[in-house]
């Protein structure tokens, strides 16, 4: 593909002696998915938080939008949004006045609460709008991450297994809402284990021993 929105090229990745990424290069481009499959340890969350600039490459380099990125390059702020976790939330805030403040800091402004609320009704959180998430089980905790990443603005979404701990129907849902967004021409690069994500992907790959498989298309 000619238009290429993250590019790694060569990326590896070593932790004191431990070498968890070796030689990856891989492109995404707007309106693709590509989905990561392998064994737990493998370095599928590690290419992650690299792809999204949370950590740099010991070698290689990632270029988002042809600039390098990294956690304090202003796309890694504005243009990429990600689920890595289900902690990253404020536990003295309630569900929508956590997904308020995201929507303002990323300058949704006058469409901040209509955002807000569709997102909400989308990943039936809209009955625990003024739950603190001390409140929420497990999975709506995981759609609470998910609802912080799709309402605020974005090119790239960066997931790592955002299937888990939720049923079987939201997942489907969750897969639907990614087909949609690709559609639209969001670039989704995720980790997961279930193949009703697999099956919306436009590439494949495994991750075995920090280097990628390419196992084919997903749809």
């Amino acid at each position: 593909m000619d238009d290429v929105l993250l590019r790694l090229a060569g990326v590896g990745r070593t932790y004191g002696d431990r070498e968890v990424l070796r030689s990856v290069t891989l492109d995404l481009a707007p309106g693709e998915i590509v989905v990561l499959r392998g064994d737990n340890g493998s370095g599928k969350s590690t290419l992650l938080r690299v792809a999204c600039g949370r950590e740099r490459p010991t070698t290689g380099s990632v270029l988002f939008g042809g600039e390098p990125l990294d956690e304090d390059a202003p796309a890694a702020r504005t243009r990429i949004a990600t689920v890595m976790d289900t902690g990253a939330h404020y536990p003295d805030l309630t569900v929508h006045e956590h997904l308020m403040l995201v929507a303002l800091a990323h300058g949704l402004g006058a469409g901040a609460v209509g955002a807000v609320d569709a997102v909400l009704d989308e990943h039936r959180l809209a009955g625990h709008a003024d739950a603190l998430p001390s409140a929420l089980s497990s999975g709506q905790l995981q759609a609470l991450a998910l609802c912080a990443a799709f309402v605020r603005p974005h090119d790239l979404l960066v997931l790592d297994e955002p299937e888990q701990r939720l049923d079987r129907h939201a997942r489907q849902e969750l897969a639907d809402r990614l087909a949609a967004h690709r559609d639209r021409g969001t670039a989704v690069l995720l980790a997961t284990h279930h193949d009703a994500l697999s099956a919306v992907a436009d590439r494949v790959f495994t991750v075995v021993g920090g280097t990628l498989d390419a196992t084919g298309a997903g749809r």
